[in-house]
């Protein structure tokens, strides 16, 4: 991690590299998802929370008719007109571009602009790193252009980003907790009607986020495929989603129907269940129904969608071995690398780092970047 928070990188940067101070500095935060995997492009729900962990924009005023940004995590430089945008080599640009034409697409008539950005969000680590960088920019782009937007409707504006010019077909999860999270809340999200309700998480109540040290990313062919298996899963069921069956349907229903396509069907289905769930025991305080519901969803995740890797695996029942009935352990995350989410309670939160630190090596053989994460507040102008 940086020495510099990224605030102050993202503000020195954009001093020195333009030669005066940013008119606006903005944030965005990554999230962690508690529970509720590959359900949000399935319509159905899920239940993050932001980290305090961010991405900020230091923005001002372009003396030319371009957009300018600076990376200060990838110490790397993109220019292009937003009258005319095509996508980059580069994929944090890329992000940055299609935020950039989606806004204009939506009518939004955003000006030139030079950017610096700066995160501390760990990079393919399952904590969402390109929504972060999504809504803040959008969020910096409409300020710089004086507009303001619902943030709800600057998420809808950031997937349509991620899907069409990015190319990850990533449901709305993402975006919405990174633009409308509220402090010490995880949101339950119905991802049809994107309607969200705040469940407050108990102050005896840790969340300690482990990396993996496996890299991952969602534009990958792994994520875009399992979106199709569930999409040929619901016409099969007549149904628009895969929300819209519950067990005995998907069970009563399922002839003819292939058996990859059943059990990515089955993971999602039980999924929302487990996610309805698991919202009521977090807002009871019921670590031990919680932690039980988060061992299910690993497993579905690993036998069903099969998104998870024997080093995730191990990581997730060392992690839920030492928790025990104080709370559970899971992948959290697109899959196929990142980051295990343990729930447990503050006292017990130290034991599980102690323990993890001196027990797991990453792929490189080295200890974890282990921390403890608050539940953040969504995105925000600083200054």
């Amino acid at each position: 991690m940086p020495v510099k928070d990224a605030k102050s990188r993202a503000f020195a940067a954009y001093v020195e590299e333009y030669g005066e101070k940013p008119e606006y500095l903005v944030r965005a935060p990554g999230r962690v998802n508690i529970i509720g995997e590959h359900t949000d492009y399935n319509d159905g729900f899920v239940l993050p929370c932001a980290i305090d962990r961010d991405t900020v924009v230091a923005i001002g005023p372009s003396q030319d008719n371009n957009i300018k940004s600076l990376s200060c995590d990838f110490d790397a430089k993109d220019e292009f007109n937003p009258n005319q945008i095509n996508p980059s080599s580069q994929e944090w640009a890329q992000y940055i571009r299609a935020m950039a034409k989606h806004l204009s697409l939506e009518g939004h008539q955003i000006k030139a602009a030079q950017l610096s950005l700066a995160g501390d969000v760990p990079l393919g680590s399952g904590l969402s790193s390109s929504a972060s960088l999504e809504i803040s920019v959008g969020l910096a782009l409409l300020k710089q252009a004086d507009i303001e937007i619902d943030p709800t409707q600057l998420a809808q504006i950031a997937q349509k980003a991620e899907n069409q010019f990015v190319g990850c077909s990533c449901g709305i999860m993402d975006q919405l907790i990174s633009a409308k999270a509220q402090k010490d809340h995880a949101l339950l999200i119905d991802c049809r009607s994107l309607d969200t309700s705040a469940i407050s998480i108990p102050t005896d109540v840790a969340i300690v986020i482990v990396n993996s040290g496996i890299t991952h990313s969602n534009t990958g062919g792994e994520y875009n495929e399992r979106r199709a298996q569930c999409e040929q899963a619901a016409q099969h069921y007549g149904v628009r989603a895969l929300r819209d069956i519950n067990m005995e349907i998907l069970d009563s229903q399922r002839t003819n129907l292939e058996d990859m396509a059943y059990r990515r069907a089955r993971h999602v289905v039980s999924e929302n269940e487990r996610t309805l769930s698991a919202a009521k025991a977090l807002k009871d305080n019921d670590l031990q129904k919680l932690g039980a519901l988060m061992r299910a969803s690993h497993a579905s995740m690993r036998n069903d969608f099969e998104i998870t890797l024997p080093a995730i695996d191990s990581l997730s029942d060392m992690m839920n071995d030492i928790i025990g009935n104080n709370g559970g352990a899971r992948m959290t995350g697109g899959g196929f690398g990142g980051c295990v989410v343990g729930i447990t309670t503050t006292n017990k939160a130290d034991n599980l780092i102690e323990h993890i630190t001196a027990k797991y090596r990453t792929p490189l053989d080295k200890t974890p970047a282990i921390f403890k994460c608050k539940a953040w507040y969504g995105a925000n102008i600083i200054n």
